[in-house]
């Protein structure tokens, strides 16, 4: 087993198409999609990816272009439910860490949230992030189906490095990216759903110099293809691993179902902070402009 304190740190992102139909129940769809995430699993687990993420609501479409209570079912509990428990044997077989993003549905409240569980690479469950930001814009309705997270920032101590998780529309407030490396997160997956014409241009800007601001890798997912009947857009792919200098290293297709794998040297994220020292030089102090609540 490797160290927690991993010089190279090999990651994996998956994004894929959907592979069932949107008038099919969601558990149908759900499995669709299981079955073709098991190969690339696999695939990763035999190359020896110590960290895997999938793309956000991985098991589902992007169903907010609609408000369709239909999707509520497709909401399962963490870590209790069927899709945290199967990523766990694989995360167990493989020896590799293994990022979650899946609807859930919280067990007590019934409450539901965009949520990405968080698997050891020993399959134990070491916590979940709950999406903070919430997007209500045209095509992106999603008020209707998710609750706001207040995670905290968590990192998690995994056995191959510093963990964060933001999701999506997450990535456009610098502020979390902030929070989560202040909190020691040395790599920070984000995965999405984004589509062409919205913010394909950002998607290249944001993360990068998001990862420089901060002196941490960022693997960035996304999903292809289109899906129906909404249809807003082309789901433009081009998952990719970027530097703390802010220089993508290793970059996904547009349009393929696709596994990229990378090797991070994770003493850049030592050598960046030591050079930039942008933590120490923060004035905290004078922020308060930042905490208001209007």
């Amino acid at each position: 087993m490797t160290s927690p304190k991993t010089a190279t740190l090999r990651g994996g992102l998956i994004q894929m198409a959907l592979k069932a139909d949107t008038d099919n129940d969601p558990e149908v769809i759900r499995q669709a999609m299981i079955e073709a995430h098991i190969p690339l699993i696999e695939q990763a687990g035999e190359a020896g990816v110590q960290v895997l993420c999938f793309q956000e609501v991985f098991t589902q479409p992007y169903f907010c272009p609609s408000q369709d209570e239909k999707w509520y079912d497709s909401a399962e509990p963490i870590p209790n439910g069927p899709t945290t428990q199967l990523m766990q044997t694989y995360a167990a077989k493989y020896e590799m860490v293994i990022v979650v993003p899946i609807y859930e549905r919280d067990d007590v409240t019934g409450i539901y949230y965009n949520t990405a569980a968080v698997i050891d690479a020993d399959g134990s469950y070491l916590g979940k992030y709950r999406k903070t930001h919430i997007p209500q814009v045209a095509g992106f309705w999603e008020k209707f189906f998710f609750k706001p997270g207040k995670s905290d920032w968590p990192v998690f101590q995994t056995q191959y490095c510093k963990l964060g998780v933001y999701i999506c529309y997450d990535r456009h407030f610098p502020e979390g990216w902030r929070a989560l490396a202040l909190n020691g997160a040395e790599y920070i997956v984000n995965p999405s759903a984004t589509v062409a014409g919205l913010s394909e241009y950002l998607w290249k800007l944001e993360q990068p110099a998001s990862a420089a601001a901060n002196g941490c890798w960022i693997g960035a997912i996304n999903r292809v293809g289109r899906e129906q009947p909404w249809d807003i857009g082309e789901f433009y792919g081009q998952s990719y691993f970027v530097n703390p200098r802010g220089q993508i290293e290793k970059e996904a297709s547009r349009d393929q179902d696709e596994l990229i794998i990378h090797d991070m040297d994770m003493g850049m994220v030592k050598d960046v902070r030591n050079k930039w020292q942008f933590f120490r030089d923060r004035r905290p102090d004078t922020y308060s402009v930042l905490t208001r609540s209007e």
